[in-house]
């Protein structure tokens, strides 16, 4: 099978404020109150969150399939850790993002801890999310000028 390729186009609403569009869809980006924002939606480091519960389910319920077993399906259950002075700007001694995440899987099905340890170990390995977050993926910022400013005669 070729790369697939996803998109999505974003425009801000306000300083804290983003509006997504993907494939029809719409999601609201937004700080809490307690950072400074309206809180219409998750926060950008909440997304990362909730996209990896999410391929975690898909992946998941795939490979129970593979093995045979009959998932009646997850809970999954995660935090994450980060320091807020690098984005801040108050200190760059810690990175920007997670230090770590935790997941807890709790998948309602009959299957052996004999076979759950199979099954969590081959969807750790196959989420792409997980593999985004875990390993380092090449980033090409680009920048591109919106509004030419006139020059003062």
């Amino acid at each position: 099978m070729s790369d697939l390729k996803f998109r999505i186009k974003a425009k801000s609403e306000n300083a804290t404020k983003t509006v997504v569009k993907t494939r029809g869809f719409e999601i609201i980006v937004d700080e809490p109150k307690a950072l400074g924002g309206g809180d219409a939606g998750a926060n950008p480091v909440e997304y990362v969150l909730a996209a990896l519960s999410g391929c975690l389910n898909i992946v998941g319920h795939m490979i129970a399939n593979e093995l045979n077993i009959e998932l009646r399906g997850i809970e999954i259950s995660m935090s994450g850790n980060l320091n807020p002075n690098c984005l801040f700007g108050t200190s760059m001694e810690e990175r920007a993002g997670y230090k770590n995440i935790e997941v807890i899987m709790k998948p309602d099905c009959d299957a052996s801890p004999e076979i759950l340890s199979k099954w969590l170990k081959l969807v750790e390995d196959r989420c792409p999310v997980s593999d985004n977050i875990g390993n380092a993926t090449p980033i090409n910022f680009k920048l591109k000028k919106t509004h030419q400013i006139a020059e003062l005669n």
